[in-house]
């Protein structure tokens, strides 16, 4: 039989792993909202799991704290190197779609800085201040917890959230309801399998911008396609073929209603659509196949 002492060491681990589990849901928010991507997340996440095992414990007074400042300074760094990678990415680089109605994670806390038009706008800011947004306008924390986080005083914090709030409303516009949203999402599938050029034209914002990430792929538009008229033709030249044996299933993807399309049970993409009073003004095309495997397949 083992004696106390030969179990305390099982005992400890259990204890951490217990605390871990509490608060994993909010260091995956904060990786992911920080870099875009539900795998570079997951991947981080495990790196702050590794490091709280073989940390002293002991010394950490609020585990919650600690974690979260560990997640948070792995997610600056990597969000640099992620930006290296992205030079030589092709085409277009859209964030990673994560289905929140099944994910634990992302569901189990606040949406805000989750729909895609957001992190895309997140994407102009510099870590730092990215940082301290997320934390501060998706998670809430007080000013002087994000400057023990970030390494900054408090007054510096504060400036890196004020600068993040404009560089982001710059390019944000007043979004029309979910289900709105939903029903110009439905109405564009229709639209956009049809062919049909003029309804297509009514659905959208005169500046309506559509964006494919394929990384190079096999016809997929490796430009920005810009402007109503401009979208409407894309969308109709393609409306003969790529349609063809694909079934699509409306989900909760990062906090809005989104397509996914599959073919064969295999997910082949997802698409979502941004809106404002003036019509559609964002389509997202996700045929990324490395960005799809946060996406169950259907037998």
């Amino acid at each position: 039989m083992s004696t106390e002492a030969e179990r305390r060491p099982d005992d400890a681990l259990d204890e951490a792993a217990a605390v871990f589990t509490e608060v994993r849901p909010r260091l995956f928010g904060i990786a992911y909202r920080m870099l875009g991507s539900a795998a570079e997340a997951e991947d981080l996440v495990q790196e702050v799991w590794l490091r709280w095992q073989a940390y002293d414990r002991a010394r950490v007074e609020h585990p919650g704290a600690f974690l979260a400042t560990t997640t948070t300074r792995l997610a600056i760094n990597a969000l640099k190197s992620a930006r290296a990678r992205r030079e030589t990415y092709i085409g277009p680089w859209l964030p990673e779609p994560v289905d929140t109605e099944a994910d634990p994670y992302l569901g189990a806390e606040r949406g805000e800085a989750l729909e895609f038009a957001s992190l895309l706008l997140m994407e102009r800011l510099s870590p730092n201040e990215r940082a301290a947004y997320v934390l501060r306008v998706a998670f809430d924390y007080p000013y002087a917890q994000i400057a023990e986080i970030v390494g900054v005083n408090e007054a510096a914090v504060r400036q890196l959230v004020s600068r993040a709030r404009k560089h982001v409303a710059l390019g944000r516009r007043t979004p029309v309801q979910r289900d709105e949203q939903r029903r110009l999402l439905s109405a564009f599938l229709a639209a956009a399998k049809s062919g049909d050029m003029g309804e297509l034209e009514k659905l959208f914002a005169a500046d309506v911008t559509s964006l494919s990430d394929g990384n190079g792929a096999h016809q997929v538009s490796r430009r920005p396609v810009v402007g109503a008229v401009r979208v409407a033709k894309f969308l109709v030249a393609i409306a003969s073929w790529f349609w063809e044996a694909l079934e699509i299933e409306l989900v909760e993807v990062n906090g809005q209603t989104g397509a996914v399309l599959r073919r064969d049970g295999e997910v082949y993409g997802v698409i979502t659509v941004s809106a404002s009073d003036a019509g559609i003004n964002q389509v997202l095309w996700m045929v990324n196949p490395e960005k799809l495997t946060a996406l169950p397949r259907r037998d």
